[in-house]
C-alpha cells in the first residue's frame, strides 16, 4: 500500500515548536562547522599557526590548550573529519529541512544518519581517549564534545516518538 499524506496536513509552525527550533540550531552550527572546519581538515589542510585556512589557524589555539591530537592527526580523526563534512553535514541540511516541513520520510534519514552519528563519535572519542593525545582537561573537552553525541540520540527520539512525522495511508 502507497504511503500518503492527507490533502490538509496541517503543518505547524517552526515557531510553535521550540525544541524542534532548537536541534535546527544546534544542527545549523554543526553543518557550519562540518563545511567550515571538518572538511578542510580531512582533506588534509594543516590545523597549525600558519595553516593557509583561516578557521583551522584559530582552531590552532583549541588544539594546543584542549586537544592535541589535531595537531598530528591520526587516520581515525581525519576519517570522523571526512564524515562531518561529506555525510553528516549534507544529511543534516535535508533533516533541518525535513523538521522545518515535517515531512514523513524525515524519520528513516533520521534513524540512519543517528546509527552513523554515534558510531562516528564512539570512535572519535576512543581515539581521543585512547590515542597517543589524551585531552588535557577532560571535562572541559566533554563540555564541548559530548553535544555531538548527544543532540543525535536527542533527535532520533524525537522523530521515532514524534506522531507529526508518522506517514499516513
Amino acid at each position: 500500500m502507497p504511503i500518503s499524506l492527507p490533502i490538509n496536513s496541517p503543518i505547524k509552525s517552526i515557531l510553535k515548536r521550540p525544541f524542534d527550533l532548537a536541534l535546527i540550531g544546534f544542527f545549523s552550527f554543526s553543518v557550519f562547522y562540518g563545511f567550515l572546519f571538518s572538511l578542510p581538515e580531512g582533506l588534509g589542510v594543516p590545523v597549525s599557526a600558519d595553516s593557509p585556512w583561516p578557521p583551522l589557524r584559530a582552531l590552532y589555539d583549541w588544539a594546543v590548550l584542549e586537544e592535541p591530537g589535531h595537531l598530528d592527526p591520526s587516520p581515525n580523526l581525519l576519517a570522523a573529519c571526512l564524515f562531518d563534512g561529506f555525510f553528516q553535514a549534507p544529511a543534516l541540511v535535508a533533516i533541518i529541512f525535513g523538521l522545518i516541513r515535517q515531512r514523513p520520510w524525515l524519520r528513516t534519514l533520521v534513524l540512519i544518519y543517528v546509527g552513523a552519528a554515534v558510531t562516528n563519535m564512539f570512535f572519535y572519542f576512543a581515539q581521543t581517549f585512547f590515542g597517543p593525545h589524551p585531552p588535557l582537561n577532560t571535562a572541559y573537552y566533554l563540555f564541548f564534545n559530548l553535544p555531538w553525541l548527544l543532540a543525535p540520540m536527542i533527535l532520533g527520539l524525537r522523530v521515532y516518538l514524534g506522531k507529526d512525522l508518522q506517514p499516513v495511508g
